[in-house]
């Protein structure tokens, strides 16, 4: 016996008390945690144990016996097969509700923090369709051509024909890529057997300028028939303006490779965040959700405090788009990332609004805050947006021997950003107010924007 009340194949009838960290049902079984995806908060289910660990187990959900009242049907046909969404069968405001406990709970179990308010997550007035980005394998699914999401915890594509969560135009060039290559005879890239041809297919659009980019990736070096591809995708997409392929010839499990070529058309399409125009390619890092991430940038722009006559440090600014909002109410900002073409297109989108009050510098920021506070830059104020690791110890160390009056952190993670929120409130800063933005409706991500100000 394993001393587990709980055992591999056993049905159980567990009251859920929260929601994971992944947007699973958590509750006991006689003191044992157990994972239950699909059940809701306040609710009592039944669920079959299909993986039993020391600490927990995680179930199959097979009825719910008291359901929440905050539990709404999906609108997705696939959404129980397929992990693009986990949360679309929890009403939206009682969505917001649970990120917000999320953040809460980060900060307080993991960060070891109290006292600091976190606001009511920012919601987003379209929570279905927002999604300006779409990136879905490629593959063959019963004999027939899939275009789509990955199922939970697998590589079996599940075949979508209208996403709920994709902007229109996205659905749009999925469902002509895959009629295309069905009509063209153009096979997919099988990973198992490394066979085939097309592995992804990337639609973007510019919200603002209804202009779409379609990118097809090959595990080959060519597209065949590459004209009768572009001609095809020219009259089933209205608003086409560029045509990319990209060639990832390796097994792994990166979408993009290192070529990319335009094959018709342009290489940016056009979009707009608050005032500010940016240009994006096939490989540019811009938030998905553009009305949101409006929402989010106003925010840090408010948190830093800034006047006009300020430095700013933007650390990790990707292609520049939070380093505009800063610029236009400081006196210099720099900014920080380490890939070199983002920082390109943030040269590039710095100019094209007109703002010069902008120096970009291409380098990991546990290299550059250093040179920079040696050099003697003391800016009022730092933004950091890391990744979702969080930042590393020495840029932590930086911020604080560098004294801004204000430190505000985006982040995409809570737990990691508890934890350096935690160090930051150790290096006499205090952690004041955090505001979660909804970023992805519809899925358990959270994105939030938190004020720190020195003691």
């Amino acid at each position: 016996m394993s001393g587990q009340p709980v055992e591999r194949g056993g049905r159980y009838e567990i009251e859920i008390t929260s929601l994971g960290h992944s947007g699973e049902g958590v509750g006991r079984y006689h003191g044992f945690t157990v994972f239950v995806p699909g059940a809701l908060p306040g609710e009592k289910v039944t669920a079959t144990a299909e993986v039993v660990k020391q600490n927990y187990a995680k179930a199959r959900l097979d009825a719910v016996l008291a359901p929440s009242p905050d539990r709404v049907m999906p609108r997705c046909p696939v959404y129980e097969r397929c992990g693009g969404c986990q949360l679309q069968h929890l009403a939206y405001p009682a969505q917001l509700v649970v990120k917000r406990q999320t953040v809460v709970d980060a900060v307080t179990r993991i960060g070891k923090l109290n006292g600091v308010v976190v606001h009511p997550t920012l919601g987003a007035a379209e929570p279905w369709h927002y999604r300006n980005k779409m990136q879905f394998p490629v593959g063959m699914v019963g004999g027939h051509l899939a275009v789509g999401c990955f199922a939970p915890g697998s590589h079996n594509i599940v075949d979508v024909d209208d996403c709920h969560i994709q902007h229109p135009a996205n659905n749009a060039v999925a469902r002509a890529v895959r009629a295309v290559l069905a009509g063209l005879g153009i096979p997919p890239y099988d990973e198992k057997s490394g066979d085939g041809v097309v592995r992804h297919v990337l639609g973007r659009v510019g919200t603002a300028s209804g202009e779409i980019m379609a990118v097809i990736v090959t595990a080959t070096a060519d597209l065949p028939r590459k004209d009768s591809v572009i001609a095809s995708l020219r009259r089933e997409i209205p608003g086409l303006v560029s045509v990319v392929h990209n060639v990832n010839p390796a097994r792994t499990n990166v979408i993009l490779g290192r070529q990319t070529t335009t094959v018709w058309g342009r290489d940016t399409i056009l979009d707009r965040i608050g005032d500010f125009l940016f240009r994006v390619s096939a490989r540019s890092f811009f938030q998905v959700n553009t009305a949101q991430a409006a929402a989010l940038y106003r925010k840090a722009e408010e948190y830093a405090g800034l006047t006009g006559t300020e430095t700013v440090i933007d650390a990790y600014c990707g292609t520049g788009t939070i380093t505009l909002f800063l610029a236009r109410h400081a006196t210099k900002v720099y900014g920080i990332e380490v890939v070199a073409d983002a920082v390109a297109d943030a040269r590039a989108n710095a100019a094209a609004n007109g703002i010069g009050n902008v120096e970009y510098i291409v380098g990991d920021a546990v290299a550059v805050m250093p040179k920079l506070r040696t050099g003697g830059v003391r800016p009022h104020a730092i933004v950091v947006d890391p990744p979702r690791a969080g930042c590393a110890p020495v840029v932590l160390d930086t911020f604080v021997r560098m004294g801004p009056e204000r430190i505000v952190y985006v982040s995409c993670n809570p737990a990691s950003m508890a934890r350096d929120l935690a160090v930051l409130a150790g290096g006499g800063y205090s952690v004041r107010e955090i505001q979660p933005v909804d970023m992805f409706p519809q899925t358990y991500h959270v994105e939030s924007v938190t004020l720190i100000e020195r003691k």
